[in-house]
């Protein structure tokens, strides 16, 4: 037995189908670009320089510093001393990635004589995996690539608070509230020194679940119902020396982000002079292309440099909490 497919109407014509899906794949990605995905919000976390484009293979900078000395001069000397400036070259690379997806002839055909518009499933899928990865690659880096992260870079100074909890314990439930805020205040204070006050860390990253703890937690009898965690935003080495709020933010990604998989504290400066992720190609589709006798292929392509710390004292790990 033999089947002939004759479908004058679309299928035979690939002009035909690509007229049918163009305007298709424009909505679709107009309705994408729409959506966002708070659980990959990596711009909450670290700025993002979104410089250069898609095909940008990466950037060099200079980090400078002032060099000179004032020297006591006679009225008539000749000694005068003189300013300089001293820099040293750093290269950041770009990485070139992809995700995408695909139509089959059977889905194409189908929506096309029910005259129906194309879901955005697979579009949407692409996207939120494009957004995982850029999410990743900022906050852990790639083993791949040999790149760091966000909260693992072996540049930014890491310590571990203090043992001296419950049973000479490190973790914040086996701490009173007051040594809590001590080891925070540690935290924000080891980059203002390291810097020597040049930098100053204003944000605050936390273990989910140790910020849950501060949330729910009294800072003692007779506060009203105060908790530990909005007695910090207001009281902290950051709040006294600025008269601003400290931002303070949890994440899933600290839980085990530490030594011995110990749960990790990040307090920073969020300011692209001390540390930026590179994003000169954010997640694109491409043109609609026919790959094969039945299947479509929307290409997806993006461009992402990683995080750059270019100030890591400005930043400190503290581990244990």
């Amino acid at each position: 037995m033999s089947f002939v497919f004759n479908d004058a109407t679309f299928a035979s014509d690939a002009q035909q189908q690509i007229a049918f899906l163009t305007p298709q794949l424009y909505r679709i990605n107009t309705a994408i670009e729409m959506r966002r995905y708070p659980s990959y919000d990596y711009a909450r976390l670290v700025p993002v320089n979104t410089d250069g484009d898609m095909w940008d293979i990466g950037s060099v900078f200079y980090q400078g510093d002032v060099a000179g000395k004032v020297g006591f001069l006679a009225g008539k000397g000749f000694d005068m001393p003189y300013a300089d400036i001293a820099s040293t070259q750093f290269v950041q690379q770009n990485y070139l990635a992809g995700i995408g997806y695909e139509w089959s002839l059977q889905e194409l055909q189908r929506a096309a004589k029910l005259g129906r518009n194309l879901g955005t499933e697979k579009a949407d899928a692409a996207r939120k995996v494009a957004e995982s990865f850029i999410y990743s690659f900022f906050v852990r880096g790639s083993t791949e690539k040999g790149v760091t992260g966000l909260i693992n870079n072996a540049a930014v100074p890491q310590a571990t608070v203090p043992a001296d909890g419950t049973s000479s314990a490190t973790t914040w439930a086996s701490k009173t509230p007051a040594q809590i805020l001590r080891d925070v205040n540690l935290a924000l204070t080891a980059p203002i020194n390291a810097t020597k006050e040049t930098s100053i860390p204003n944000r605050l990253l936390l273990p989910s679940s140790r910020l849950q703890y501060l949330a729910a937690t009294p800072i003692g009898p007779g506060d009203g119902g105060m908790t530990i965690l909005t007695f910090l935003r207001d009281n902290n080495q950051y709040t006294a020396q600025t008269g601003e709020r400290l931002e303070i933010i949890g994440s899933r990604e600290l839980e085990t982000a530490g030594a011995s998989s110990s749960a990790r504290m990040v307090a920073y400066e969020a300011s692209r002079d001390v540390v930026q992720g590179h994003l000169p190609g954010p997640h694109e589709f491409l043109p609609a292309f026919q790959k094969s006798s039945m299947t479509w292929e929307v290409g997806g392509v993006l461009n992402v440099g990683g995080v750059e710390w270019r100030l890591p004292k400005g930043g400190v790990y503290y581990d244990g909490i």
